[in-house]
């Protein structure tokens, strides 16, 4: 059986803009937040963050939150990577806070195919108030 590993792949330091209303109703509270620029770095790509995405947001009535961003990431040589992560955070008190992602990598180069052909798991951690940003740590999955 093989096991699986992960090996890091890059660190983002995403901004974001201020959180706004959707609605609510049984099945809990949605939210929209523009992500509006940041960069990051690996060992093998560094860029910037574009503005312009937005990250939708789901707080269920258990506590439960539920994320889905989508944005564009550009590499220093002008390669861009859409990037859809989808998060689940459970800051429930006896566990502790958990946040975890599936990442997917969409590059529009040759020479970054190689991001098109793995899986990706990341980390969340919330730089507020200090920062209106979040950083995003992400993981090929081996």
């Amino acid at each position: 059986m093989i096991q699986p590993s992960l090996t890091f792949c890059y660190e983002a330091f995403v901004e974001i803009g201020a959180r706004q209303p959707l609605g609510s109703n049984a099945l809990g509270e949605r939210f929209i937040v523009p992500i509006v620029g940041g960069h990051f770095q690996g060992e093998r790509l560094r860029g910037l963050v574009r503005p312009g995405g937005a990250d939708r947001q789901w707080l269920r009535p258990d506590g439960v939150k539920t994320l889905d961003a989508l944005y564009d990431m550009e590499t220093d040589d002008g390669c861009v990577i859409t990037v859809r992560n989808r998060v689940v955070i459970d800051e429930s008190p006896a566990q502790g806070r958990y946040a975890r992602s599936v990442i997917s990598l969409q590059a529009m180069s040759a020479d970054y195919d190689w991001l098109n052909r793995r899986v990706y798991v990341g980390t969340l951690q919330g730089l507020q108030p200090s920062q209106h940003a979040v950083l995003i740590r992400c993981y090929t999955l081996e």
